[in-house]
C-alpha cells in the first residue's frame, strides 16, 4: 500500500511574521508605492502602444518621469524617444540640461519647435515677444501627426491645477487631438485602456497621484540632478499681479515698475514669458522640501502667469490639445 504524502505550507505565525526560515521583506514606503504604480503604467501602456514617446522638457517632473522610465525597462534602454515642444523662449540652462541628460543616457531626443510652426503659418502671434505657451498645442499636434505617435507619457500631476485634476491616468484624444472630459474611459482596479483608432492617441500621466512634495522627496532620495534655477539664487525681478516676474529681454519691466534683485528659485519651469520664480533661500533639497510643506498655493498657481486664467479657460486649452 502506498501512502500519499501531503506537504503543507508553513503557517505564518500569529502576529503576521514571516514563515520560519523566510526573511521579512522590507515594507514599501509611500514613494516606493508611487514609483511602482508609475512603472506599472509605463510598462502597461508601452506594451499596447505602437509608437509611444515621453514628453521631456528638462523640468523636474519630466526628470522624475525619465528616471522612472529608465528603471522600468532596465537593463534595456528606454524603448521610446523623448519629445520636447520647444517654444524658443525657454531658459538656456534648462535647455542645456535637457540636451546633456538625453545624451548621457543615449536617448533619442526629438525637438518640435514653435518657431517652425510660425514659419509654416500654423501659429500666428501679434508680436514676436508674445507668450508662445498656448501655441505649443499646435506644434505638439503637428509632431504627433509627423511621427505617428499613439501614446505620449507626460509628467502632469492632479494637484497642479483644477483642469489637470479631471484627467484620467490614460487620457484619450480624438483624431483632432482634442480631449473630452465628459467622455473619459473608466479606470477600475488599475486597468488602463490605451487602445486607439488610427489618428487618435492617448496622453498618459504616470505621476498623476504624486504631489509636489512627493516629487521633491523622490528627487532627493534618487539623487536626480536638476537645472540650477530650481535652487535659490539672486535674480532681477519686478512685482506684477502678485507674482515675481523675472527681468529678461522677453519680459522687460513695465513703466513704473521697480527692478529688485531678490533671492528666488523656480518651483516649475517653462516659457520665460509666463514662468515666475518665488522668493526663497532654499539652496538644497531639504530646504526646498521644508518650503513645500509650508506652501499654501500650488506651484503653477503661484508661478505661472498663464495659469491665472479661469478654470474654464484652462480646460478649453486642454480640449484643444494643450498639455
Amino acid at each position: 500500500m502506498t501512502t500519499d504524502v501531503i506537504t503543507r505550507p508553513a503557517r505564518t505565525p500569529v502576529g503576521g511574521g514571516p514563515p520560519p526560515g523566510q526573511a521579512r521583506r522590507p515594507a514599501l514606503d509611500a514613494l516606493d508605492r508611487l514609483e511602482s504604480e508609475a512603472i506599472h503604467i509605463l510598462r502597461d501602456v508601452a506594451g499596447h502602444a505602437a509608437r509611444p514617446a515621453l514628453l521631456y522638457s528638462g523640468g523636474k517632473d519630466s526628470a522624475v518621469l525619465l528616471h522612472i522610465a529608465r528603471k522600468a525597462f532596465w537593463p534595456a534602454p528606454v524603448p521610446f524617444p523623448l519629445l520636447h515642444v520647444d517654444t524658443g523662449h525657454n531658459f538656456p540652462d534648462v535647455i542645456a540640461y535637457r540636451d546633456a541628460q538625453a545624451a548621457a543616457i543615449g536617448a533619442d531626443l526629438l525637438v518640435a519647435r514653435v518657431e517652425d510652426s510660425i514659419a509654416r503659418g500654423t501659429v500666428r502671434l501679434a508680436r514676436a515677444t508674445d507668450s508662445r505657451n498656448a501655441a505649443q498645442a499646435v506644434t505638439l499636434l503637428e509632431a504627433i501627426e509627423e511621427h505617428g505617435f499613439d501614446a505620449l507619457f507626460g509628467g502632469a500631476r492632479r494637484d497642479e491645477e483644477k483642469s489637470r485634476a479631471k484627467e484620467r491616468i490614460v487620457s484619450h484624444r480624438d483624431s483632432f487631438g482634442q480631449w473630452n472630459p465628459k467622455a473619459q474611459r473608466p479606470e477600475l482596479w488599475n486597468l488602463y485602456n490605451a487602445r486607439v483608432q488610427p489618428g487618435e492617441h492617448v496622453r498618459v500621466f504616470p505621476l498623476s497621484n504624486w504631489t509636489e512634495r512627493d516629487v521633491w522627496s523622490y528627487i532627493a532620495r534618487e539623487a536626480i540632478p536638476l537645472p540650477a534655477i530650481y535652487f535659490a539664487h539672486p535674480r532681477a525681478v519686478v512685482r506684477r499681479g502678485g507674482l515675481l516676474v523675472p527681468v529678461t529681454d522677453l519680459t522687460p519691466p513695465l513703466p513704473g515698475e521697480t527692478v529688485e534683485t531678490l533671492s528666488v528659485r523656480f518651483r516649475t519651469v517653462g516659457d520665460i514669458t509666463c514662468t515666475c520664480p518665488v522668493a526663497s533661500t532654499a539652496t538644497d533639497l531639504a530646504a526646498i522640501i521644508d518650503e513645500t510643506d509650508l506652501a499654501d498655493v500650488s506651484e503653477r498657481g503661484a508661478t505661472r502667469l498663464d495659469d491665472q486664467a479661469s478654470e474654464a479657460a484652462m480646460e478649453r486649452r486642454k480640449r484643444e490639445g494643450y498639455f
